[in-house]
């Protein structure tokens, strides 16, 4: 399937407090990688699900009516192997998964999550575009990267599928960042309306990763109110906060710890459910949210990690929405002062 068809298918930190973006900003074409695969439009789970092929196909959309997706530096996403996979899963679970991609039809593999025939070759894809991404910007080829693939990754944990999710890519991303470039200090920055379980799970006692995980509490998966340590950093939100609450815990609680951290690669868990549009999530952030939160994280990027992001999609479920927060999102990644 060529990129025609593939349209066509869809018809100092603390001084942030009062962070405003710059009014002259640029888009740095040559600077933005998009990653993507048309393998990922290819698993299903049911019809009507709504973890469906639709989310990719309306983030490529949007960037195209804005005027953006020609400016980025276009990639196909990679298979990742087995022994990159190995970092952050177990080989037992990446074994079992392999065995229960099915020939036809679909595997129930928990209670939110299947597989179909394609869905073993998507998922490894949405690991592979993740680890091209890193490899992109710690070779200096490119400043950020997005990757614009499913299913999404951040339940899954060492050993256990969960909430749509097989394999961990943002989990993936950071182990391959510390095992071939020998980096000490990886920061993950997790805004979906879920709490990024499975990220925690793999990194909970690893303190050379830190993640930062905003998230609707309680809600699915039920999880992060009370498990956070020094370099784990959870904010839960209750029901029908807005994006005056996400700034709240950003400049306050994720911004500090950064600071300490000093990550020398910034990756991001991008879910756009917390939308106001988005029946799943239950938060009320709109476009503008999107925008502040990528802002503040380049710039944590830009004072510790040379302006290295890599960002990788989650959640995000009404397709307008997500379309016009993903376009936010990465017309701010683009952007250079």
């Amino acid at each position: 399937m060529d990129r025609r068809t593939f349209l066509r298918a869809g018809a100092a930190l603390s001084a942030l407090t009062a962070f405003k973006t710059p009014a002259a900003i640029k888009p740095n074409a040559m600077k933005t990688a998009y990653i993507s695969h048309t393998a990922c439009l290819k698993h299903e789970m049911t019809a009507n699900h709504p973890e469906r092929p639709a989310r990719m196909l309306a983030i490529e959309r949007a960037l195209q009516s804005a005027g953006l997706l020609h400016k980025l530096a276009q990639y196909e996403a990679p298979l990742a192997s087995k022994a990159v996979l190995a970092r952050a899963h177990s080989e037992a679970y990446i074994d079992w998964i392999f065995s229960q991609s099915p020939k036809t039809g679909l595997v129930q593999l928990d209670a939110d999550t299947a597989m179909n025939e394609h869905s073993l070759e998507a998922t490894l894809r949405a690991s592979g575009a993740a680890i091209k991404g890193v490899d992109l910007v710690m070779t200096g080829q490119m400043q950020v990267a997005f990757c614009n693939t499913r299913p999404p990754g951040h339940h899954a944990g060492r050993a256990s599928s969960a909430g749509f999710c097989i394999f961990n890519h943002v989990a993936v991303a950071a182990l391959h960042a510390i095992a071939h470039y020998g980096l000490t200090s990886v920061a993950i920055a997790d805004f979906d309306v879920h709490h990024g379980n499975g990220t925690e799970d793999i990194f909970h006692d690893d303190p050379r990763v830190m993640q930062c995980s905003s998230f609707r509490h309680p809600y699915y998966p039920y999880s992060g109110a009370d498990s956070g340590n020094d370099h784990i950093i959870n904010t839960p939100l209750a029901a029908g906060s807005n994006g005056a609450a996400l700034r709240k815990v950003v400049n306050e609680q994720w911004l500090p710890a950064l600071a300490r951290h000093k990550p020398q690669l910034l990756i991001i868990s991008a879910g756009f459910d917390a939308h106001q549009e988005d029946s799943m999530g239950g938060l009320k952030w709109i476009e503008e949210d999107y925008r502040w939160v990528t802002e503040v994280l380049k710039l944590v990027a830009e004072q510790h990690a040379e302006g290295r992001i890599v960002s990788v999609l989650e959640g995000g479920y009404a397709l307008d929405a997500l379309g016009r927060s993903a376009t936010a999102h990465i017309n701010t990644l683009m952007a250079h002062r």
